[in-house]
């Protein structure tokens, strides 16, 4: 009988890839212990503090003694609130019962797809993509099918290319509007589009990541897919959380609502697993979708004007070319212009990884590099940071392209 050396991992976590984003940001870290001044442009957090009056929600929690176990679904209160905000600003007739609090929208997402997924499934995923949705798939044991979403569409899956990808393997869709790492939004016509693709195959269920849906620009309405087509609701998962929208990254809140069937078996899944989110965290929450909204108003508009600045900046560096991002906080900016350039340091760059490396080696400017996403050569930056250090993150990637040689 043969056994298994005591090292030996899942086989699905073996074949896994580390996070592309936090290992940037673990070279951010080094560096900054080493004493190297970084300006990080790779974090996927808002830099604002959490609005005063979550913060005291937390803190009064705290003080009441809320400091013991919830329910695993979360808070009865919590889910009420989450129900009441999918009704009120998405046009969802959701039933409290029908909602799932977990430790941050990543969790969301693992539970469903764990939930659901046997060896072999196929999930489709949209590429560029954010970096965590097809190792995910690969740790539950299924197959992301990724299909190249380019410039020309706008970085949006086209029904024709959904079409082509949908076999009898297809067990679901991940759609994210506003897009990581792209901004891309996706519009009702859109849905509609993808929507009429998705009736004529009813084994395919629709994770919908609407994580940034507050961070979207320029008096373009949002829109998710269960809002759209009424008749998917019962094959789609609306994911959602505070982390963007009320800077509580840090908090790990993510909620989701779908079919009865499907919040169950993620219930069941995560009272084997986490149990219920912290319940520090949950009060906070609370406080957040249900106090003052006011936040979101001001973030939004700092990060547009901060989009404005950096996309307007990134175009005027030679070999860097970035369209206009319609949502999130990340520029998108191509950089195939730069690839066989030779660095002041003597580095040839071959591909984006090798932009984005030379870039934190040399400019000190950390970024993450597109193929990370699905898609290269580019290079996604991350404006979530003051106007300053901003304007002096671009002006160092212009002179560190400026400086290239042939």
């Amino acid at each position: 009988m043969m056994t298994a050396p005591v090292h030996e991992l899942n086989r699905f976590l073996a074949e896994a890839k580390p996070s592309a984003t936090y290992k940037v940001m673990d070279r951010v870290a080094g560096r900054r212990a080493a004493g190297d001044r970084i300006i990080s442009l790779c974090a996927g957090e808002p830099d604002f503090d959490t609005p005063a009056h979550v913060c005291e929600a937390g803190i009064a929690a705290i003080r009441a003694g809320h400091t013991r176990y919830t329910q695993v679904a979360g808070l009865r209160a919590l889910r009420e609130a989450v129900a009441g905000k999918f009704q009120r600003e998405n046009g969802l007739d959701v039933d409290w019962r029908n909602t799932l609090v977990c430790s941050g929208g990543k969790q969301v997402i693992f539970n469903a797809l764990a939930a659901t997924l046997n060896e072999g499934d196929e999930v489709v995923v949209p590429a560029p993509y954010w970096v965590s949705y097809p190792e995910i798939v690969q740790l539950c044991g299924g197959r992301a099918m990724t299909v190249a979403c380019g410039a020309e569409s706008g970085f949006k899956l086209t029904p024709d290319a959904l079409q082509a990808s949908i076999t009898s393997r297809t067990r679901w869709l991940i759609l994210n509007s506003p897009s990581n790492p792209t901004g891309a939004v996706y519009s009702r016509s859109e849905l509609q589009a993808l929507a009429e693709v998705l009736l004529a195959h009813p084994q395919v269920l629709v994770l919908s990541d609407d994580i940034y849906e507050h961070l979207i620009f320029d008096g373009i309405e949002f829109f998710t897919l269960a809002q759209v087509e009424p008749r998917l609701r019962e094959r789609v998962l609306t994911m959602n959380g505070v982390s963007k929208a009320y800077a509580m990254t840090g908090w790990r809140i993510g909620f989701g609502t779908g079919p009865g069937w499907l919040i169950e078996a993620m219930e069941k899944l995560q009272g084997q697993q986490t149990s219920g989110a912290c319940t520090i965290s949950q009060h906070a929450a609370l406080a957040a979708l249900t106090g003052p909204q006011d936040f979101i108003d001001q973030s939004r508009t700092a990060f547009q004007r901060r989009r404005d600045m950096v996309v307007d900046l990134l175009n005027r560096a030679p070999g860097l070319h970035c369209e206009v991002p319609q949502g999130a906080f990340y520029a998108f900016a191509a950089c195939k212009d730069l690839l066989g350039r030779i660095t002041p340091a003597g580095t040839k760059l071959n591909s984006d990884e090798d932009v984005v490396n030379a870039l934190l080696d040399e400019a000190n400017v950390a970024t993450v590099h597109g193929s990370a996403f699905g898609l290269g050569p580019y290079v996604r930056i991350a404006y979530a940071l003051g106007d300053a250090p901003l304007r002096a993150a671009c002006e160092a990637i212009h002179r560190f392209s400026q400086a290239l040689a042939d």
